[in-house]
């Protein structure tokens, strides 16, 4: 029995870092030729594994990539941003949660821009997991907005549906890319200059 069970935990030890090196090599390709798709082949090759090995492990090119968009978030701190913006006092959730933001956006700068740019030319993969990625911070958005309008720390001339749309607008890549390369800001004061835009435009 004690020998099963280790040789269980070495096939799952090798799955995993199999998946790992797979979307290891996703990163890679996109930083090397953000101009260009990317290729099954190519990953199987830069990964060390056999072209069917991918499709084994995330069933499909759209799963290849809904997996790095959720890997992404991961390595890049949500769980941290999640804890942030659920701060008991709405106005402190907003802070931390536009913090977090920016602090994942720039953990993976590059790949991000790359991801949004390919999404537009590659709707059914790459597209389908960057409007899964923006569905999720879309309703975090809604929520806080609601979070802000329930504990009465929006202004009396903003609704709760402006204040869900300005959240959007401003926890997105593009308003924080804008700062942070446009503007060669770093990251806290990217930061900074969101969550005081948020808070001037939207709270008491």
């Amino acid at each position: 029995m004690a020998t099963r069970k280790y040789e269980q935990r070495l096939r799952a030890e090798t799955a995993q870092e199999t998946r790992r090196r797979i979307l290891d090599a996703v990163y890679e390709r996109l930083r090397e030729a953000p101009s260009e798709s990317v290729s099954i082949d190519r990953i199987a090759r830069m990964a060390r594994v056999a072209r069917p090995t991918v499709y084994l492990v995330f069933g499909s090119r759209a799963g290849l990539f809904d997996a790095v968009g959720a890997d992404l978030l991961e390595r890049g701190g949500f769980d941290r941003m999640l804890q942030a913006s659920a701060h008991s006092d709405a106005r402190q959730g907003l802070r931390g949660g536009i913090r977090g933001i920016v602090e994942m956006y720039a953990a993976h700068r590059d790949v991000l821009r790359v991801l949004a740019s390919m999404a537009l030319l590659d709707a059914a993969a790459v597209g389908g997991a960057v409007r899964r990625m923006e569905q999720g911070r879309a309703a975090g958005m809604a929520h806080l907005a609601r979070r802000l309008a329930e504990q009465e720390a929006l202004r009396p001339d903003v609704t709760l549906e402006q204040a869900t749309d300005v959240l959007w607008l401003l926890t997105g890549f593009d308003s924080f890319d804008l700062l942070y390369t446009g503007r060669s800001l770093p990251i806290e004061e990217t930061a900074t200059t969101l969550i005081t835009t948020a808070e001037r435009g939207l709270c008491r």
